[in-house]
């Protein structure tokens, strides 16, 4: 059965660091890219990092490029998602995200987790 588990939620003030995670089962996830995607109040559902199976490319949406870092260890079946310089603008729903051939083949989401940044 597959699983993508997101880590808790979470309310965080505005700057210093969160890192989220997304434990993983069921699936080959070394063969996987992965991807977190978020969806704030009133808003669609945006792509916001991507990293390749091997962890040798990444792309990150422009709103947070400089601030958000993602991460994957093969060995844990884990993504991460390192959240510098929170702002309020980054509360949303954070859902972790599965592919294998752009999607073509397999597509899988977690749950999705809240983070609120409010001081």
């Amino acid at each position: 059965q597959v699983q993508l588990a997101e880590s808790g939620g979470v309310l965080a003030q505005p700057g210093g660091s969160l890192r989220r995670s997304c434990a993983t089962s069921g699936f080959t996830f070394s063969a996987y890219a992965m991807s977190w995607y978020r969806q704030g109040p009133g808003k669609e559902r945006e792509l916001v990092a991507f990293i390749t199976n091997t962890g040798s490319v990444t792309n990150y949406a422009g709103s947070v490029k400089g601030r958000f870092t993602i991460s994957r260890d093969n060995a844990k079946n884990t993504v991460y998602l390192q959240m510098n310089s929170r702002k309020p603008e980054d509360t949303a729903l954070y859902y972790c995200n599965a592919k294998l051939g752009s999607g073509r083949l397999a597509n899988y989401w977690g749950q999705g987790t809240q983070v609120t940044v409010s001081s």
